[in-house]
């Protein structure tokens, strides 16, 4: 979405010679920070990364989600032993 700045933005943007410009909604007391599009573009290249996860990050996901949700809890342990896989 582009909305287009009033013009005492305007002269902010023009004084601040390319740097990020703080802004405050006086309703909300909520801040914002305003910078150039191809700073926020850089930026967000370097947070975000849209490849496929390799097959290492996605195991690396599934340990981190199976600790939070306790399969390392010795209590589990009980399940491990129903396991046919581990049966000889």
């Amino acid at each position: 979405m582009i909305i287009a700045i009033p013009k005492e933005l305007q002269q902010a943007v023009r004084e601040s010679q390319g740097q990020p410009i703080h802004l405050a909604d006086p309703e909300t007391k909520a801040e914002y920070v305003m910078l150039p599009a191809e700073v926020y573009d850089r930026l967000s290249n370097l947070i975000y990364d849209d490849n496929p996860l390799t097959d290492q990050e996605k195991q690396a996901l599934l340990i981190k989600a199976g600790l939070r949700a306790g399969w390392n809890d010795p209590e589990m342990d009980v399940y491990d032993e129903l396991d046919p896989r581990g049966q000889k």
